[in-house]
């Protein structure tokens, strides 16, 4: 029952899909922490050689490799597969976190926004999992399942456009994908997890969370009073990843500050003024 047995990942191979930066990099270090090898991938690889160089310099138990990984097209699915492959035989963590957004104002949205997100969002993140099953297979046991952990997003539970459309409806098929994925793969001792974050810093949120100011106001408005931390996502890993998590499969894990159960103001809060 002590903390290093529940969430210890000591000889646990992870894959991090955009690893490199946001909460794939906060992911990866803590996957690392607890002691994993952590496979980082993106397009682009020289950031992904640059966040596996300044991981392992941290101390940690674990390691990191980092190398380019294009999830957006079929044949850079087949390509990460074969270089997953040259690496390991087994794969014990999949964290799908590669993703990419599009925001114009409703009557401006391009058609093209929905196929390029929906592209990597939710066609890569199913035909990646698809193509690494028998690797995650490999590693399952009855006492100790393979683990996949899927990111969606709190735009995906509530009704938040917020100019995303295309996104937003693209973390809420994740989500659902997620379960049907749990339930299949439940036999095969696979369990499949997904994170719905808020506001977190990392690129796509940079309009948002760049500068302090703006993430201060930003995080004012979240129930909790603030935006995510590298923490936040880091120790959700460790449980859902260690033995503490093997009993838990098909759950959308808010990781949001309270924004997913936001319901608007008090209904009768005026009759109480």
């Amino acid at each position: 029952m002590t903390p290093d047995k529940l969430f210890s990942l000591t000889g646990k191979t992870a894959l991090v899909t955009g690893g490199a930066t946001g909460i794939g990099r906060m992911a990866a270090e803590g996957l690392c922490a607890a002691g994993a090898r952590v496979l980082i991938a993106s397009r682009k690889e020289e950031a992904c050689l640059r966040a596996a160089e300044d991981l392992n310099t941290l101390g940690y138990s674990g390691i990191v490799e980092g190398f380019s990984g294009d999830v957006a097209t079929e044949d850079g699915i087949g390509a990460l597969t074969s270089e997953i492959g040259k690496r390991t035989d087994r794969l014990d963590i999949l964290m799908n976190n590669a993703g990419t957004s599009w925001g114009m104002p409703l009557g401006q949205f391009p058609y093209e926004a929905w196929d390029r997100v929906m592209r990597l969002n939710v066609t890569g993140l199913f035909q990646l999992t698809q193509s690494l099953l028998p690797m995650l297979e490999a590693s399952a046991l009855d006492d100790d399942p393979a683990r996949v952990v899927n990111v969606g997003s709190v735009m995906g539970e509530t009704p938040h456009g917020d100019r995303a459309y295309s996104y937003a409806a693209s973390k809420a098929a994740v989500h659902h994908l997620t379960k049907i994925l749990a339930k299949e793969l439940a036999d095969k001792r696979i369990t499949v997890n997904a994170l719905a974050p808020g506001p977190f810093v990392s690129k796509m949120t940079a309009f948002a969370t760049a500068d302090e100011d703006t993430r201060s106001r930003v995080g004012a408005q979240v129930p909790l009073g603030r935006v995510g931390k590298p923490e936040d996502i880091a120790a959700i890993l460790q449980f859902l990843c260690g033995a503490g998590g093997g009993y838990i499969t098909g759950a959308i894990i808010p990781v949001s500050g309270g924004i997913n159960v936001e319901t608007g103001p008090d209904l009768f809060q005026e009759a109480y003024n």
